[in-house]
């Protein structure tokens, strides 16, 4: 039912579109008005020049008939109007994957540089008809010159943790194609389940492809709870055949991902020989990174990669097969006789260059057979494999350092474009990996900007990521992946200087309230959902530099002329309460509120609501001995600002201190008497998040001679812990607060070796 829902409503994009400014995603580098519309209606002749477009007609021939327009007659040759006409040249349209749609009077006419241009133009046409009734639509008059800003468009969908049948599968490429992607990358396998069909391996299919449960809520809370229910599921051979012909047909290329040498936990439950110790192996029941990974010393291991890739080459015929090469850890390599013969053998370092020797290995036989690989960031590590494109995640660097070597780059960066993050602070959203990554901040990034012109060359284009550990469901996927993998779209296909944030979200409104299923919440009604309106036109306040004694409140909408109010009773907002029109300056403590309204005025979104609390030291001057780690700094000002951090640490309050001490001194001004000092620390042991092992509060006068006044060791709690720490009333202007850091974490601990992040916000004085 939904299949037919997903095909029908895609015949009702312009239903309140106006001609003047279609809504088409990604804008196209030119677009013109062209005299008036035609009219698309069943019998219609639709003309292919050639037969290798035959199958481009009869997808566009399949759009038509599932909108309603049917008898749509296919004709080889060219058409002069009252027709549609399909052609290939690619003088006319040197741009690869480039196209010129030409709609009018007379007929509608697509010219490309290629097959693949074919489908774009088709696919910017339905975006472009507008239904009139039941079997036909017209066209509005437009040129469209067209082509994108980067050969490599794609996103990726996680299987591994939660997996999705393969009729989702094929709606996830419906999108992808409407939106100009030109590539799916398919995470097949991971350490909580293989999800591909391997003959020669069966209990991959067994053994590999379940676990016996899997967590609940999000890994940093504990302690950990489980559902205790079996789970998995694998795609058969037949099944990746049809996936892939059905992506082939939408000009979709699918990249598999078969993840080593690390990730491989559930591979090792299957065939526990493939392992350094022998085992005996679970598929994971939790979200993370494992100590066991393929041995490397273990020839068996390659015999298994090998068998396993040879029967995924004949499956797909991407040019490239993604190899992971991520999260690798060296522990049984260290401890293990085998790797460590291997890199005595070889002449290797250290574990590092074992790795690359092992991804060399793959790279080295993956080309045999006449393909290429992708890894993530760290094959870097220990030298890059000669033919390897690069994955940069980490952020740009591995990105930018593998361009300068020279070799082909895809940036995607989990920063702007790992949309397992939150896209809204608000507390109704469903719980997700963690960060924030709004809609904004995926369009306003600038793959390799930093890069040198001369080496732009390598920069193949950009993936967005769809790490499904959160998302458990169809729905829940599709509530995180868009509208952000429309923000990816346009910044891969349309040049930069074109594109502008405000002008994108005009047509977005039109295609959310089109597509309503793709973009609700779990449990939120199909019925409420049909006026609602996502999440990025809700209201989002920004507390500016407090003052002292005062927080200033800045709102914002992005949805043109809403009407924001706001209360600080804590009442809900209506259309009447106080009007929004300058920066709110809260200087009581209370519950703020504010909500944005529509035109009719009807509510936009979500309630924004804050709690903020004026205090002693709100707005008071502060300084550290130590300086924040720069992803965990927003500024001194936030520790007395009036707004505590939420247990999602990623409402840019918390500060963060990796390895180092926390030391603050926070100037009151003047002298003043104090007796309580409330604060919070958070403690994540699996995010490398501790509380300080000692904390100590002190008082002064002069700035000088320091009084201690508390201290506490003990920080039970995971998550927030917070601190009250009461003392005789004492006159002092300067706070000293002193939070001992855990340092390197031991042995045993989730990150050993790694620096502990000791995370503070705001310290309240009264």
């Amino acid at each position: 039912m939904k299949r037919t829902y997903f095909l029908l409503i895609i015949c009702v994009l312009g239903a309140l579109r106006s001609l003047a400014q279609p809504a088409v995603i990604p804008q196209p580098v030119e677009m013109q008005r062209n005299g008036p519309a035609f009219t698309l209606h069943g019998g219609i002749p639709v003309y292919y020049e050639a037969d290798s477009l035959l199958p481009a007609a009869q997808l566009l021939q399949h759009y038509m008939a599932s909108s309603m327009v049917r008898g749509v007659k296919l004709l080889q040759g060219r058409g002069d109007s009252n027709c549609v006409n399909l052609r290939v040249d690619s003088i006319a349209v040197p741009q690869a994957e480039g196209y010129v749609l030409e709609t009018g009077k007379k007929g509608i006419f697509l010219t490309a540089h290629d097959a693949a241009g074919i489908i774009h133009g088709i696919q910017t046409l339905r975006q472009l008809w507008i239904p009139k009734s039941s079997g036909y639509f017209t066209v509005p008059g437009y040129t469209i010159r067209d082509y994108p800003r980067y050969g490599y468009r794609s996103m990726a969908l996680d299987v591994s943790r939660h997996f999705f049948p393969v009729s989702y599968i094929k709606e996830y490429i419906d999108l992808l194609s409407l939106y100009k992607f030109n590539t799916f990358h398919w995470h097949l396998t991971d350490d909580q389940g293989w999800r591909i069909e391997i003959k020669q391996y069966p209990r991959l299919q067994t053994a590999a492809a379940w676990r016996k449960e899997t967590l609940i809520g999000h890994k940093k809370e504990t302690p950990h709870r489980f559902d205790g229910k079996r789970y998995g599921g694998y795609y058969t051979q037949q099944e990746v055949k049809e996936v892939v012909q059905y992506a082939a047909q939408r000009g979709i290329t699918i990249i598999p991902e078969i993840e080593m040498p690390g990730h491989a936990l559930a591979a090792l439950t299957a065939y526990p020989n493939l392992g350094c110790t022998g085992g005996p192996y679970e598929t994971a029941t939790f979200w993370g990174v494992f100590d066991d990974v393929f041995c490397a010393g273990n020839d068996s291991v390659f015999t298994f990669l090998q068998g396993v890739i040879d029967e995924v080459l004949t499956l797909f015929p991407s040019p490239y097969i993604h190899i992971g090469g991520d999260e690798c850890p060296k522990t049984r390599w260290q401890q293990c006789a085998k790797c460590q013969a291997r890199m005595k053998a070889h002449n290797l370092a250290d574990e590092h260059a074992l790795q690359s020797w092992f991804v060399q290995r793959m790279e080295k036989y993956i080309n045999s057979k006449g393909r290429n690989i992708i890894g993530w960031d760290e094959i870097l590590e220990g030298g890059l494999a000669p033919n390897a494109t690069v994955m940069s995640w980490r952020g740009e660097e591995g990105g930018l350092a593998a361009a300068q070597q020279q070799h082909r780059v895809i940036m995607t960066p989990e920063s702007h474009v790992y949309f397992d993050y939150y896209q809204s602070r608000n507390p109704a959203e469903p719980v997700a990996a963690g960060h924030y990554t709004p809609l904004s901040k995926v369009y306003s990034y600038q793959p390799a900007a930093s890069l040198h012109d001369t080496l732009q060359q390598y920069i193949a284009g950009v993936e967005g990521q769809a790490w499904s550990e959160y998302m458990i469901n169809e729905q829940q996927a599709s509530y995180m992946i868009f509208p952000r993998a429309l923000a990816l779209a346009e910044l891969a296909w349309t040049p930069t200087t074109q594109r502008n944030y405000d002008d994108f979200l005009k047509p977005l409104r039109e295609q959310v309230s089109t597509y309503y299923w793709l973009y609700l919440p779990r449990k939120e009604s199909i019925s409420a959902a049909r006026t609602a309106t996502h999440n990025f036109d809700e209201v989002i306040c920004t507390a500016m530099q407090p003052k002292a004694g005062s927080v200033p409140l800045t709102l914002y909408s992005s949805y043109p002329g809403a009407r924001i109010t706001y209360t600080t009773d804590g009442r809900e907002p209506q259309r009447s309460a106080s009007a929004y029109t300058a920066p709110v300056s809260i200087t009581q403590s209370c519950l703020f509120k504010a909500r944005a309204f529509n035109e009719q005025g009807k509510p936009i979104g979500r309630t924004f609501e804050q709690k903020v609390t004026i205090h002693k030291a709100t707005g008071a001057a502060v300084s550290f001995t130590h300086a924040p780690l720069p992803r965990w700094n927003p500024g001194a000002a936030a520790l007395v600002n009036g707004i505590e951090g939420v247990h999602r640490y990623n409402d840019a309050q918390w500060l963060g201190f990796s390895g180092d001490d926390l030391e603050a001194v926070i100037d009151l001004s003047t002298q003043q008497s104090i007796q309580h000092v409330r604060m919070n620390f958070l403690s994540y042991h699996w995010q490398r998040v501790w509380a300080p092992q000692q904390l100590e509060v002190l008082v002064s006068t002069d700035g000088q001679q320091y009084q201690q006044v508390y201290t506490q060791k003990d920080f039970p709690v995971n998550g927030i812990n917070k601190v009250q720490a009461s003392f005789p009333a004492t006159k002092a202007r300067y706070i000293k607060v002193i939070g001992k850091n855990k340092g390197i974490l031991p042995a045993g601990e989730y990150g050993a070796g790694s620096k502990a992040l000791l995370m503070i916000d705001e310290v309240v004085v009264e």
